[in-house]
Order: C-alpha cells, then structure tokens, then sequence
C-alpha cells in the first residue's frame, strides 16, 4: 500500500509542476522585466543595473523575481503566485504583477496589494556582490 501511496503523491507533484508551468505567460512583451538566463544556486542572476529601481526583473527558469525597491536595496521573492501557482507577468508601479487573476505583491516585502491571493510571495535568498547579484 505505501508503494501505491507514493506514486500518487509522485503523480501530483507532477501534476502541479505542470499546472505552474502552464500558467506562465509565453508572450515575451515583459517589457523588460523579465529574463530567462539559466542559474542555479549560487549561479549570477543579473548585474545591480539590470534591476530598475522602483521596478524589478523576473526569471522565469529560476521562478525568482529581484526587485529594488529602493536605490541599492535588493529584494528576492518566489515569481510563484500564491494564489493559483502562475509565474508573475510583470513588475511595475511598486508591485510584482500576476496576469492569470490580478493578484498584486509589493516589491518591498512580497506582500499582498490587491488579491485574489491572501498570502504574500515567500522571500528568496540573493547576495548582492559589487554589481552582481547570485541566487542563494
């Protein structure tokens, strides 16, 4: 029986990866704010000049969003909607846009600014190095 058990959790995991990619917007119109450059932990990301402030830029791959809400101030967040696991579509007017229901999240802490999500984008971990900034 535990064997039946786990490839049914195995098929939902699954199953959910596909919803969340299938979410994702494929139209590249970001406006810039969007990146799919691979990286993994510890990987480059972008430089400090690549992230508007006020704005943010969102990879895709990596399901991270960097915002500087401030000059200098670097942030990191799940690009994963909370409400139904879409990739966010945009960053701008001081929030983390997702196109698939409306949900709005501030670029400063991730917080919910306009629903139908209730809960706020989990903050990610970046290091700022001189003009680089790394996942992790």
């Amino acid at each position: 029986m535990n064997a039946r058990r786990r490839t049914v959790l195995a098929a939902g995991t699954a199953g959910a990866a596909a919803l969340v990619t299938g979410c994702g917007s494929s139209d590249g119109d970001g406006g810039g704010d969007e990146s799919s450059a691979p990286a993994s932990d510890g990987a480059e990301l972008t430089s400090t000049s690549d992230v508007p402030a006020g704005g943010g830029t969102i990879f895709k791959d990596q399901k991270i969003v960097v915002t500087q809400p401030a000059d200098g101030e670097f942030k990191a967040f799940s690009a994963v909607c909370t409400h139904a696991g879409c990739i966010v579509a945009t960053v701008e007017n001081g929030t983390i846009n997702c196109a698939c229901h409306g949900s709005r999240f501030s670029i400063t802490d991730g917080a919910v600014e306009q629903g139908p999500a209730t809960r706020a984008l989990p903050a990610e971990k970046i290091t700022v190095d001189g003009d680089s900034i790394r996942q992790g």
